[in-house]
């Protein structure tokens, strides 16, 4: 399972690269007015972190509200289309070979997958000020799920390795929704960590799953971004690139950090950004 695994996640990284840089070249001549150095450090603290176990769509929404890089209707679309790379990166390194029934992955996969596809074509087409609303509401979420995971409220105690009937049935479903839900800001882990535990699955599966629901959602539904437009392309490029280095210097380099003080300050502003977003939206209504 493992084995196939890494074959798909190639695959999609190589038939991504072939949409996202045929999509740059296309419109080279008509790139948005972002700035490589701040969108390239982006990128890489994100995805630096993101690795280290802080989460990359929350404070990656921020950084972009604050230094202003894109519209704000574009920042879904953005984020995704940015990390694709860096995710399917993450997966590849970082799937071992931890049991988990396949029937089990295979279900929470492409349900996932199936609410990413259904999530973009709707953030897609949404005004910007719903997006504002949309991301605002996804931020508050976000935090809720790290607050509650500092304050050890997440906690798994379950032994199976596996689902079946009806509790694979709701694990699907939450997941399909989960899938959406990513495409306009709300990071996927923390929530779907929650749903395993809550299904009495082992924590160790916790992992492979989550990772893995993110890597088959991220290709389809930036693949829809960018068929659509709905993506800032040179904030993209510019994020996605120092994204990939980031990923690969935190995997084999770095490997840990004390990050407790640091997730305390990105909650923080975490839920400053939503409120922000949120009174945008309320004065442009």
């Amino acid at each position: 399972m493992v084995t196939t695994t890494w074959i798909i996640l190639v695959l999609f990284a190589i038939a991504f690269i072939y949409i996202f840089v045929s999509d740059i070249i296309k419109h080279k001549n008509h790139l948005e007015n972002a700035s490589w150095m701040t969108t390239g450090f982006i990128g890489f603290v994100v995805n630096f972190f993101d690795v280290l176990g802080i989460g990359a769509f929350a404070p990656q929404t921020a950084l972009l509200k604050f230094t202003k890089q894109t519209s704000d209707k574009l920042i879904p679309g953005t984020m995704n289309v940015a990390n694709t790379l860096p995710v399917l990166i993450q997966a590849i390194i970082f799937i071992q070979v931890i049991e988990v029934e396949p029937v089990t992955l295979i279900v929470m996969f492409l349900t996932a997958m199936g609410g990413a596809i259904l999530g973009a074509d709707i953030v897609a087409k949404l005004s910007e000020n719903k997006i504002r609303f949309t991301m605002s509401i996804a931020l508050l979420i976000t935090a809720g799920f790290m607050f509650a995971n500092k304050m050890h409220w997440i906690h798994g105690e379950g032994i199976a390795i596996g689902i079946h009937g009806w509790k694979l049935v709701i694990a699907g479903i939450i997941n399909f929704i989960l899938g959406a839900m990513m495409t306009a800001g709300v990071g996927l882990y923390a929530p779907c960590m929650a749903l395993v535990f809550l299904l009495g699955l082992s924590p160790q599966v916790a992992f492979p799953i989550m990772m893995g629901s993110c890597a088959f959602l991220m290709p389809p539904a930036s693949y829809k971004f960018i068929k659509s437009g709905s993506y800032n392309k040179k904030a993209a490029l510019g994020m996605a690139i120092p994204g990939i280095v980031a990923v690969l210097i935190a995997a084999f380099i770095v490997k840990s950090l004390p990050l407790d003080t640091l997730r305390w300050l990105v909650l923080v502003i975490i839920v400053y950004t939503s409120v922000t977003m949120f009174w945008s939206a309320i004065k442009n209504k």
